[in-house]
């Protein structure tokens, strides 16, 4: 059952503040009496093909995350949906986006894996769709023009086209790094590097006798090479050319409908005339936006991106926002729904899945204990 007490009231009415200030600052600019006659004016039943779309996404999503989880476990359909669609909606209702975190913990808890396995997964998915989204926003730039007058200021944030690039710099940057990163980890020899690295740390430890140092030694140092171990197991999907290649494949393809969701609830907007490649320039624009510091369900930047994605088209201040708070409103609330229907399922509240975190970390101390089981009793193994 959704367990809700004092701690989520008192956190989701912090995330309410925040998103109230943010819509605010957002739409102060815009007049709201156009805007309010503007939605009144919106084909409302182009939302259903719009979000119908979008889910198709959510699905592409799930089936590509089956595939990362191979290494780790094989994963069932609905195994993978239901901690994946509770750490979506989890990103919609608290902050610090813990549902990135949530997720892996849900499942490992559940399926009885390490959580760093079943969070290498997590990463690498990330890594991949910020591949996906710098290809396509290459792309965007060589094929398209844009306004570059353009310069919009809404929820305290300033974006312009060079804003954007600076952006684009940023996610290649920090996914350079964490390619480097993944691909150190990956292989054993550099690994095994790392690890012994990490361990020679505490040998030089100033200040502490041999047996704290030992003591220490055991109960942090070993567990952040067991870390760092089991995170390479959640990646092993990139040495296999083929899942990867189908990983990237799903990638693009999630992507691409993304961009067709906003483009087809784009025809039931008054004054909105944009091309499909238009509508996704505007998708890939929101998630740039959103990689900023944000409420939960990203309410401010959100708009702000896509307000500033479509008048780089030419289009009105007032439609763009008419269309942005559509789009953005009718395509959180379904997630959110989904999400709470499978935490009811699998009988995980809201606040347990933050909790979930540290039965996670418990439960791989656990597995850590049963795989040095058989070292420690060698005599008896055959």
């Amino acid at each position: 059952m959704i367990s809700i007490n004092r701690k989520t009231f008192l956190s989701l009415g912090i995330g309410l503040l925040f998103s109230a200030l943010a819509l605010y600052f957002t739409f102060k600019n815009i007049p709201l009496g156009d805007l309010a006659s503007y939605l009144k004016r919106i084909n409302y039943f182009w939302i259903v093909p719009s979000l119908a779309i979008a889910l198709l996404s959510y699905a592409i999503r799930i089936w590509r995350w089956q595939i990362i989880l191979l290494p780790v476990k094989r994963a069932g359909f609905m195994k993978a949906l239901h901690p994946l669609t509770i750490g979506f909606m989890l990103n919609c209702l608290l902050p610090g986006r813990i549902g990135e975190i949530a997720r892996p913990a849900i499942y490992c808890k559940r399926e009885n894996v390490a959580f760093s396995r079943v969070l290498g997964t997590v990463a690498i998915e990330r890594i991949i769709d910020a591949l996906c989204l710098l290809i396509f926003f290459i792309y965007i730039l060589a094929t398209i023009s844009l306004d570059t007058s353009q310069d919009v200021s809404f929820a305290g944030y300033r974006l312009s086209p060079d804003d954007l690039g600076r952006l684009f710099t940023i996610t290649l940057e920090t996914s350079i790094a964490l390619v480097v990163v993944i691909g150190l980890i990956s292989f054993s020899k550099s690994r095994n590097l790392i690890n012994r690295v990490i361990m020679k740390v505490s040998d030089v430890l100033p200040f502490l006798t041999p047996h704290a140092r030992a003591a220490i030694r055991h109960s942090v140092f070993h567990k952040i090479t067991h870390f760092v171990d089991n995170l390479s197991v959640g990646f092993e999907i990139l040495k296999s050319p083929g899942h990867l290649f189908l990983c990237l494949a799903q990638s693009f393809v999630l992507w691409w409908l993304l961009g067709v969701s906003v483009w087809v609830l784009a025809l039931g907007c008054p004054g909105i005339q944009i091309t499909i490649l238009e509508a996704f320039a505007v998708e890939i624009i929101v998630c740039f936006a959103i990689m900023l510091p944000s409420v939960p369900g990203y309410w401010g930047l959100w708009e702000a991106g896509g307000i500033f994605g479509l008048m780089l088209f030419g289009v009105p201040s007032e439609a763009a926002a008419g269309m942005i708070l559509t789009y953005h409103f009718f395509h959180l609330i379904p997630i959110i729904l989904i999400g709470l229907v499978s935490a009811t399922i699998i009988g995980v509240g809201i606040t347990q899945a933050a909790h979930n975190v540290e039965e996670a970390v418990h439960c791989e101390e656990e597995l850590e204990k049963e795989e040095q089981r058989p070292m420690r009793t060698g005599a008896n193994v055959p």
